[in-house]
């Protein structure tokens, strides 16, 4: 746990594990709701806020026009089959789709809690983030780790240039890391 005001960074987590692990969640009712989240976030690289305001009707609908909250930028978000498969097998109170047994919306901090109960690592920094990592590590592994990649998950998530984006994959920490390994 960081300390107040302190800086800290997420690290991402293993795509087939966080994905395998959502896919047990929805299995068992009271956390069903918390392993779509998860989905979700593996599925869109959305920031948390963003997220949680998908509501029903998005999804019926099978896609999100909307503001990023950060940024205040347009985009339009088409929901994949995986999420779409995903989302006939939760519960939604109204228009309320990431909602826990109490019937209250998640806050962030409940997701970070909850994140940090189900992906126990040593030495990572685990929350809400880390699934943006793990969607934006996840595409750059599927197509190749080339520098094309690199500035389509840029723009995506809105950096400045391809080294925020390097970096933010934690691409460089963990290179440098297999290279010591290696001898």
């Amino acid at each position: 746990m960081s300390a107040k005001n302190s800086i800290t960074t997420s690290n991402h987590i293993n795509y087939d594990e966080a994905y395998n692990t959502a896919k047990e969640l929805m299995q068992n009712k009271s956390s069903r709701n918390f392993g779509f989240y998860i989905i979700v976030a593996l599925h869109t690289g959305l920031r948390v806020g963003d997220i949680l305001s998908i509501t029903k009707t998005d999804l019926e609908n099978g896609y999100k026009d909307f503001r990023e909250q950060k940024t205040k930028k347009a985009k339009r978000l088409d929901f994949n089959p995986k999420i779409m498969e995903a989302f006939k097998q939760i519960e939604c109170i109204g228009q309320k789709v990431f909602t826990s047994t109490h019937n209250t919306t998640f806050s962030i901090q409940q997701i970070n809690r909850k994140l940090k109960q189900v992906f126990r690592y040593k030495r990572k920094n685990i929350s809400s983030h880390s699934l943006r990592k793990s969607f934006g590590r996840k595409l750059y592994e599927k197509y190749g780790e080339s520098e094309a990649v690199l500035v389509k998950l840029s723009q995506m998530f809105n950096h400045s240039s391809v080294a925020i984006t390097r970096d933010y994959l934690d691409i460089t920490q963990e290179e440098i890391a297999d290279l010591y390994l290696s001898l």
